[in-house]
């Protein structure tokens, strides 16, 4: 089997990929290669038991996807794009990459023809959700973004599913919770506080909070999120039917539970380091996302994810900071 992990120098592709390497194969099959294409070059993972090839290009350039699908990868996992703070700021650059992107390496799938038709997992988001919002927002919920970013996610989904109608490839669209807590340095992510005011505080650092303790949101972990697409890439699509784009389950805090939870399992000292600065051009993004889920299609297909904001937390110290954090 061969893999194609578009964007797979970001966060959520380098786990993937390691978990790739961790388990040897994938939904029984072994893994003869894993290529991870990005802006940026990837990172081999360690031990892996396959080939491993790192790209650097630009999907969103015409003439880059046909390239990277001409050795007909059998799974391709779509990860590639700017996220939601940028995607806003920069019009131009967030339709190029999020949209112009994505419509290019669809369409180079279904032009390949000849019985070529790859499992294709498309990460998408619950930006594509705008309000007013139900007090839970179930999968029926009409898709009215409020950000351009969501736009481009809601756009994409729909072309997931009309090319898995028309039988040019067999998509899945996972709609991403906010990943918490994220590793590494902040972004531009409108979200990034919500990784933030966790991830610098367990590491002896101040974070900013820009939002009011009062702020609700979805969340799952990195942990989660690789899992969904270990899932999506196994599953039989037959239970999917039609519409093509899952909620994938996660678990709804506010600020003050996400705080509360962080001072149960690393303490008061911890919690004194956030810092709270509000910003009202973040504060209006937020306003416009989801808060809370009643996502069930997804989990009765088989999707899991943390059923607590503390669990989620010591996925974190587990996972990104072996088991320890500055009191």
């Amino acid at each position: 089997m061969h893999i194609l992990v578009i964007g797979g120098a970001g966060m959520v592709g380098r786990k993937f990929i390691e978990r790739l390497a961790r388990d040897g194969g994938l939904g029984g099959k072994a893994i003869d290669k894993v290529t991870a294409q990005d802006v940026f070059p990837a990172s081999a993972p360690a031990n892996a038991p396959f080939a491993f090839e790192s790209l650097t290009s630009d999907l969103s350039q015409p003439g880059e996807a046909e390239k990277l699908i001409a050795s007909r990868p059998e799974l391709i996992v779509h990860l590639a794009a700017i996220v939601s703070g940028e995607a806003e700021a920069d019009f131009d650059k967030g339709y190029r990459i999020n949209l112009d992107g994505t419509r290019y390496l669809f369409d180079a799938i279904r032009l390949v023809g000849d019985g070529y038709k790859p499992r294709v997992i498309f990460t998408s988001s619950i930006a594509v959700f705008g309000a007013p919002f139900h007090d839970k927002i179930e999968d029926e919920f009409f898709t009215t973004p409020l950000t351009s970013y969501g736009t481009q996610k809601a756009i994409g989904e729909l072309l997931l599913s009309d090319y898995s109608r028309r039988g040019f490839f067999d998509g899945v669209g996972i709609r991403l919770p906010t990943i918490c807590v994220r590793p590494g340095a902040p972004n531009k992510a409108a979200s990034g506080f919500f990784s933030n005011i966790i991830r610098e505080p367990l590491n002896g650092q101040e974070a900013v909070l820009p939002v009011s303790d009062q702020v609700r949101h979805w969340h799952a972990s990195p942990r989660s999120a690789v899992g969904f697409l270990v899932h999506a890439a196994t599953m039989d699509t037959n239970a999917i039917g039609p519409r093509r784009a899952l909620t994938m389950p996660g678990y709804s805090a506010t600020v003050a539970e996400q705080i509360e939870a962080l001072r149960k399992v690393a303490g008061e000292n911890v919690v004194k380091r956030i810092k709270r600065v509000p910003d009202p051009v973040i504060d209006a993004i937020v306003a416009g996302w989801p808060r809370n889920f009643d996502a069930k299609r997804a989990p009765a297909l088989g999707f899991k994810a943390e059923s607590s904001f503390e669990e989620i937390i010591r996925a974190h110290i587990d996972d990104e900071l072996g088991g320890t954090f500055v009191a």
